[in-house]
């Protein structure tokens, strides 16, 4: 099966906002702990209009990953490299989902002329960043950065 990236658009809103809010709820568990509201807080803004909203922002790139016409995945990144989303459909993590994702905002951010790309990670992604070249920004454990 081919992993497709492409840009989002509004009409992905149902799939790509299961995507995230499972993403978080299933995945995320040592970032949340599994508390409802602390994953109420996390999910309150990943909403369908929120991605309207997202998918209308002229400085931010929204992406999804489809498998056979299915959203496995979804990222963004605003104007300054900043990836603000990237996160996997439970059943497709460990498959290169997030990596293919990843890859394909940084080249948004290289294209944009970007020195690098920044994030603040959940602890569960941390090790996944870290592997694909980000540190440690000034001391901040989660805050991550990556020269491109």
């Amino acid at each position: 099966m081919t992993l497709n990236i492409r840009y989002g658009r509004v009409v992905d809103a149902p799939s790509a906002i299961t995507v995230l809010r499972r993403s978080i709820t299933e995945l995320c568990a040592a970032d949340h702990g599994d508390d409802a509201w602390e994953l109420a807080a996390w999910l309150r803004n990943k909403t369908e209009a929120a991605w309207a909203r997202w998918i209308a922002r002229h400085d931010a790139t929204v992406l999804v990953a489809e498998i056979s016409g299915e959203i496995v995945g979804i990222g963004m990144l605003d104007g300054r490299g900043e990836v603000l989303l990237n996160y996997v459909r439970p059943d497709r993590r460990f498959r290169g989902v997030s990596t293919a994702v990843l890859a394909a905002l940084e080249g948004v951010a290289r294209t944009r002329g970007a020195a690098s790309c920044f994030l603040e990670s959940t602890e569960t992604a941390r090790r996944f960043y870290q592997c694909r070249g980000y540190t440690a920004a000034t001391g901040a454990r989660l805050q991550l950065e990556k020269r491109l």
